[in-house]
């Protein structure tokens, strides 16, 4: 099944591991068989992994597009979610969801689940300033 996409002026993509950008007007493109499509609102750059749930979606968009150094991926991948655990065990329920994914080489659904963690782990640090704050002022 072909998959029909359109970039904007300037706009990147990641296509079967190979970073696209296009330079001119608007822009269609048709892929025609199965590889890796990520748009650029789906890309993280290294940079940007900045905290533990983002390194986690870093590395699965590694599995996602690299596939040649998968099982480099795959060790660090568990590593992470390891002390994610060991971190916030409350968020076991979002990591089998990804895990699933990857042990069924799934990987774009694993991102997709992976951006669930990112808000997960946002929505706890937040939570956790508005706790402190509340015993800041209550001391």
């Amino acid at each position: 099944m072909a998959l029909k996409l359109t970039l904007k002026p300037g706009e990147k993509m990641i296509l079967g591991g190979a970073v696209i950008t296009n330079a001119g007007a608007r822009c269609e493109l048709i892929v025609e068989n199965e590889v890796p499509v990520l748009r650029q609102k789906n890309i993280m750059n290294e940079k940007q992994a900045d905290s533990p749930a983002r390194r986690i979606y870093f590395v699965v968009q590694l599995m996602y597009v690299d596939e040649k150094n998968l099982a480099t991926h795959h060790n660090l991948y568990w590593q992470l979610v390891r002390e994610f655990i060991m971190a916030a065990p409350s968020a076991v329920p979002i990591i089998d969801v990804i895990n699933e994914h990857i042990v069924n080489r799934d990987y774009y659904r694993a991102l997709k689940a992976a951006r669930k963690l990112i808000n997960y782990e946002r929505e706890a640090i937040e939570s956790a300033k508005q706790r402190s704050q509340n015993i800041r002022r209550c001391g």
